[in-house]
């Protein structure tokens, strides 16, 4: 898949079949609506290309307006979006940055500037809610009418179920910050994931007897957070079980290197020793974040921090144990 920040770029497609959206947490309801989209795009003979925003537009107007509550908690990061979206086989992805000049566009303008010159859309396939240009004020009528004024195609995906649940990132949201893990697995057609590049920490955890590898979580909302049971990928050749906080660790001194950041921060639960003490620094590993344990807790000291870890290690195999159990 090509990736291009903007669309002024010379290995961007001339034509394109088009999509639009945050695609934060690709669920289901995006995975269908991408399989139609590469089906519309091999009958016109053209690339299938998603057009998405960073930062997230709430975002954008939640720091416009000082309004913090304004901007959605963040599912995935733009890295675990672009590997999804590439999973799904689209040929081309255009990450647009949000800003006041694109939010003044009015929806004719989002059309002529974007969607025709800048990416040369043939066929624009939307969801049933889109909405676009300056207050939000194009929806799919003006677009279907504008599509057949100025020769392009214009489609529109009515929501996608579940079990009679509608599938949506607010969906996955809700489910993530609950803790309903099973739900969210079921709305994103596989388990709750995180993805990064494992980065140097305090080595706290090392001298507790819990060496961790942190990874970075880019947004400061992320949508779940707390302790949970995971598996580990990319470390070694079978996924590593282990127990993983995602938050701001409470307990950790502020002044810490990576103090006040969202850290996904794992402990494995049996160490491969091909690995060594510092094997996993650089390399990207992908957390699946399986079972919420408990919310983050504030320990008042590292003897009660290093019980409670002792106390997740063991609430972790029993939940693995389980699950091997239920596999028999």
């Amino acid at each position: 898949m090509k990736i291009f920040r903007g669309f002024k770029h010379p290995g961007i497609a001339p034509a394109c079949a088009l999509t639009i959206g945050n695609f934060d947490g690709l669920h289901r309801g995006h995975q269908a609506m991408l399989s139609l989209l590469k089906g519309e795009a091999q009958q016109r003979g053209v690339p299938s290309c998603v057009l998405t925003f960073e930062p997230h537009p709430r975002d954008f107007f939640a720091a416009l307006t000082h309004n913090p509550g304004l901007a959605p908690a963040r599912v995935g990061t733009l890295r675990d979006k672009l590997c999804d979206l590439a999973n799904c086989g689209v040929d081309q992805t255009v990450v647009l940055p949000f800003d006041a000049h694109l939010a003044n566009l009015s929806p004719q303008a989002f059309i002529d500037k974007v969607l025709l010159q800048g990416v040369g859309a043939r066929y624009v396939l939307v969801g049933d809610d889109f909405r676009f240009g300056q207050r939000r004020a194009g929806d799919y009528t003006l677009l279907d009418a504008a599509g057949l004024k100025q020769n392009f195609d214009v489609a529109r995906m009515n929501s996608y179920e579940v079990h009679g649940l509608r599938v949506s990132s607010s969906a996955v949201r809700e489910a993530l910050g609950q803790g309903r893990m099973a739900d969210a697995n079921r709305l994103l057609g596989h388990p709750y994931r995180i993805s990064g590049h494992v980065v140097h920490g305090r080595k706290l955890g090392r001298t507790l007897g819990f060496k961790t590898i942190n990874q970075r979580f880019a947004h400061w909302k992320p949508a779940a957070s707390g302790i949970f049971a995971v598996l580990v990928y990319g470390l070694s050749e079978q996924p590593l079980r282990g127990v993983a906080n995602l938050g701001v660790r409470p307990s950790i001194d502020p002044r810490d290197v990576n103090g006040g950041r969202v850290l996904l921060e794992t402990h494995c639960l049996d160490w491969p020793d091909s690995l060594g003490l510092e094997g996993a620094y650089g390399k990207i590993a992908s957390v699946e974040l399986l079972h919420k344990l408990h919310d983050e807790l504030k320990y008042d000291s590292l003897d009660a921090l290093t019980t409670g870890i002792q106390k997740d290690c063991q609430d972790a195999r029993a939940y693995f144990a389980t699950l091997r159990h239920h596999d028999q």
